[in-house]
């Protein structure tokens, strides 16, 4: 695969954004780690065999920014501005979207890349370092606290 960086920006910028605000919930830091992971990948040059290679390599990075990005001292003597992610979704969209961003990390990060990136547990796998069947624990506690968070809104109570 020859290294394009508009062609990985144009494939990847909504993935890479959209793990970034799962991560940060913020859509300023959201944009830094954005701008980040791609200026990363321009100056590095990685050589990619395909483009699932290259959505992987881009995923990883993005996590390991996150990782820094809130590992920073400052960032936990911080008070958050009111930074809401407007998303234009339906309702019932949204309403999931926002009981997946109150996930605690290890279960929002695997719920998001399973059904909003439609990745399997072989590619989070990958992307994350992590065992599948750490995933799929994760995935299964990750949709409990879910149903729970959802409950009497989309999950009826069966006497």
């Amino acid at each position: 695969m020859d290294f394009d960086i508009e062609k990985i920006i144009d494939m990847y910028s909504d993935v890479v954004y959209r793990i970034a605000i799962a991560r940060t919930r913020s859509r300023a830091d959201a944009e830094d780690i954005f701008q980040e992971v791609f200026f990363t990948c321009a100056k590095k040059k990685p050589q990619f065999n395909d483009e699932e290679h290259c959505k992987a390599w881009l995923i990883r990075t993005t996590i390991l920014c996150c990782k820094k990005f809130l590992s920073l001292s400052w960032l936990r003597k911080t008070v958050p501005l009111e930074d809401t992610v407007s998303v234009e979704m339906e309702e019932s969209e949204s309403s999931v979207y926002c009981a997946v961003m109150e996930l605690p990390y290890k279960y929002r990060i695997v719920i998001w890349m399973f059904y909003f990136e439609d990745m399997s547990v072989y590619e989070i796998h990958k992307a994350l370092n992590i065992k599948e069947a750490t995933i799929r624990s994760q995935l299964t506690r990750g949709r409990k606290m879910l149903r729970e968070k959802l409950k009497g809104e989309y999950f009826h109570d069966e006497a």
